[in-house]
C-alpha cells in the first residue's frame, strides 16, 4: 500500500487539474463567501458553491483539450485587466519621479522624468516627435 500521495498522484493521472482559471474561481470563491458572511443572500451562497463544484469539476476532468480551452480564453480576458494593474500601481510608485503620457501616434505609454514645463518628445517606436506639457 502506497503512502497517500503516492495515491493521490496515480489517482489524479490523466486528469487536468489546477490552473490560473482554478485560482480565479477558488479567489472568486471566498469573496463570495466573505460577502455573503454578512449579506446572507440565498443567492450568492448558491452562487459560491456552484462555482467549488466548477472548480472540482475542471481539476478533475479527463477531457484536457476542453479546459486549455477554457482556461486560454480566460487569459486573453484576464491579462490585459493584469497588464492595466501592473501599469497602474507602477504609476503610483513613481509618482513623485516619472510622468506616463501615449504617444498620440501609435498610442505607446511613454514613461517620462518629471520636468515642469513644455517639452518635446520623440516616441522610441514611431518616432515621431511631439510637444507635450508636464504642470506638476
Amino acid at each position: 500500500m502506497g503512502s497517500f500521495k503516492e495515491r493521490l498522484i496515480r489517482f489524479m493521472y490523466g486528469r487536468y487539474g489546477i490552473d490560473q482559471l482554478y485560482y480565479a474561481l477558488l479567489l472568486t470563491f471566498f469573496a463570495l463567501r466573505i460577502i455573503n458572511t454578512s449579506a446572507r443572500s440565498i443567492i450568492i451562497d448558491l452562487l459560491s458553491w456552484a462555482i467549488l463544484i466548477w472548480m472540482i469539476f475542471r481539476a478533475f476532468s479527463r477531457n484536457i483539450y476542453k479546459r486549455r480551452r477554457e482556461n486560454e480564453k480566460f487569459m486573453q480576458l484576464w491579462t490585459p485587466i493584469k497588464r492595466q494593474g501592473s501599469l497602474t500601481r507602477r504609476r503610483i510608485k513613481e509618482i513623485k519621479t516619472h510622468r506616463f503620457r501615449k504617444c498620440p501616434q501609435c498610442r505607446v505609454m511613454l514613461r517620462l522624468p518629471r520636468k515642469r514645463g513644455k517639452h518635446t518628445v520623440e516616441c522610441p517606436r514611431c518616432h515621431k516627435e511631439f510637444k507635450l506639457r508636464i504642470l506638476w
